[in-house]
């Protein structure tokens, strides 16, 4: 009777343990999920919570000083964010730029700039056709600035030449340590020059000022300058090149840290934009078909056309390798700064999609200041936006001059809250518009920004993913060269049956040479 009862006992807990691993397993699955995906949840968690903390406190009428007390952590988030901006973007080009060799740097270059030139331009052309379609200026000529509370309007007098002279004169600063805090611009004073009976004329002189602003295009092109010396100086520059890729790998720790404050910072941020917003209904009800042909635009092109262009490059699922971006992208609708998303983008494209270091760190800073595709969607619907406003009806040539001025103006756009709607000027003024209409743009930023930074930063991404697929496909193809020269064997002229030394024999019978004692061996080679 005993055996039996033991048999059965055995059986029972048999069963027991084996059926007991499969949910211990489960539960242990789920908690390394949660533990790898814990930072998107919460980033994500971040944004829904502050859009329901600014609608609860929306109604409690606060004053500027409780709003502000509002968003002083998701501030703390910005400013954190902003400081390693600098550190991050000139030690990780000048690694960049020292790790590769110098033909694969200007062939990944010249890729980089075409993508960039390319997409930005296809943007272009995809906003001024949506603007044209739906026609978001068509009925709304009764806009009245005084009545939205806009009355002031955006000072912008200045040249569209002048203009693009300052974006290459910040290619150039004439001292790096300005800038780092600050960038060249254009401003102009009136003088009178003849006073006659009843005749008065005036002058524009044009004067060189220093704004506050980080000049990252410049210091991108020195950075970048810079790798490439250090890479020539050999032996004698290594020390340096490790010194930056050390400061690099600093910076890189010390945004993991600042990432796990993301998820508050985002929620107070949201929440305090949301409360800032005095007429949101009046203003969603009269410019509601601009901000739908903005948005619709940067959905298009964000979901559909990137995404081809991706797996056109690299035949893969471009969705999957946007979903390990999560983070970036809920940062960057948050904190409307392509500048300020950067050091998350590069966290998370190395560590969720595995980018080459050299590839993310090279590209991404450039591409935070250079590929504005959100930026030249809204501008170019802005633009045409302004002229139905004004009952002005574009032309061919008008229409070719808002590509290129937007494609060329987007690349000058601050990575910064706001910094398109200051390019959106000189657009305006290579068509002859008026630029007194900008405060209705500038009214409705707020919202439209945040899909244009989401954009901006996608358009990025997935230009460092092909680039990443382009060189490791071409290291492939040599390396599977190298490997066939090695394998080949030459065949030896003196007998059919010899081959070269270099190619081992199996199974052949040792000869009493081959048994021979080792001093007595010569070697083939």
């Amino acid at each position: 009777m005993e055996k039996p009862s033991e048999s059965w006992n055995g059986h029972v807990q048999g069963g027991a343990l084996a059926g007991l691993p499969a949910e211990p397993g489960r539960r242990r699955g789920c908690g390394r999920c949660l533990r790898k995906h814990c930072l998107v949840i919460l980033t994500v968690a971040g944004v829904l919570l502050g859009v329901a903390l600014g609608a609860a406190v929306r109604g409690a009428h606060l004053s500027r000083a409780q709003v502000a007390a509002l968003g002083f952590p998701g501030e703390l988030l910005l400013r954190m964010l902003r400081m390693v901006i600098l550190p991050l973007v000139v030690c990780s080009l000048v690694s960049g730029a020292a790790s590769l060799d110098t033909r694969a740097l200007g062939k990944l270059g010249g890729i980089a700039i075409a993508y960039f030139m390319g997409t930005t331009l296809v943007a272009s052309a995809l906003a001024v056709a949506l603007a044209f379609i739906i026609r978001p200026g068509a009925g709304a000529q009764a806009l009245n600035t005084n009545a939205l509370g806009l009355a002031d309007a955006l000072p912008t007098n200045k040249e569209t030449v002048d203009s693009f002279l300052d974006l290459a004169r910040n290619l150039f600063p004439s001292n790096l340590i300005v800038a780092a805090f600050r960038t060249y611009a254009t401003d102009y004073k009136i003088i009178v020059r003849n006073i006659s009976v009843g005749n008065v004329t005036f002058e524009k002189i044009p004067i060189g000022t220093e704004i506050e602003g980080m000049n990252i295009l410049g210091l991108v092109l020195f950075a970048l300058v810079l790798g490439v010396a250090l890479k020539k100086l050999g032996p004698e520059g290594e020390e340096l090149i490790r010194f930056f890729n050390s400061f690099n790998e600093a910076t890189m720790v010390l945004v993991s840290w600042i990432m796990w404050y993301v998820p508050i910072g985002i929620t107070f941020l949201v929440g305090s934009k949301i409360v800032e917003m005095e007429d949101i209904v009046l203003l969603v009800t009269s410019l509601g078909k601009y901000i739908f042909a903005s948005i619709l635009g940067h959905v298009i092109h964000g979901g559909i056309i990137l995404p081809l262009v991706y797996f056109a490059f690299t035949r893969k699922n471009p969705f999957s390798f946007l979903l390990g971006l999560i983070t970036p992208f809920a940062t960057a609708f948050a904190t409307c700064s392509s500048s300020a998303t950067l050091p998350s983008m590069i966290k998370c494209i190395e560590e969720n999609n595995g980018v080459d270091k050299r590839i993310s760190r090279f590209i991404l800073p450039i591409g935070a200041t250079v590929n504005m595709d959100g930026a030249a969607i809204f501008q170019c619907v802005a633009a045409v936006f302004i002229a139905q406003l004004n009952n002005v009806d574009l032309n061919a040539g008008q229409v070719f001059t808002i590509l290129v001025t937007a494609t060329a103006a987007s690349v000058g756009a601050a990575g910064v809250p706001a910094g398109g709607v200051l390019t959106i000027a000189i657009i305006l003024e290579a068509i002859g518009l008026p630029t007194n209409d900008l405060s209705l743009i500038l009214a409705v930023d707020w919202i439209v920004d945040r899909t244009t930074t989401v954009v901006n930063v996608e358009g990025d991404a997935l230009g460092a993913g092909i680039l990443h697929y382009l060189n490791q496909k071409e290291k492939k193809a040599k390396e599977q060269e190298l490997n066939e020269v090695n394998v080949e064997a030459i065949p030896n002229c003196k007998s059919e049956g010899e081959t070269s030394p270099l190619v081992t024999h199996r199974n052949q019978v040792p000869t009493p040479a081959s048994t021979a004692e080792p001093e007595s061996k010569e070697s083939v080679l």
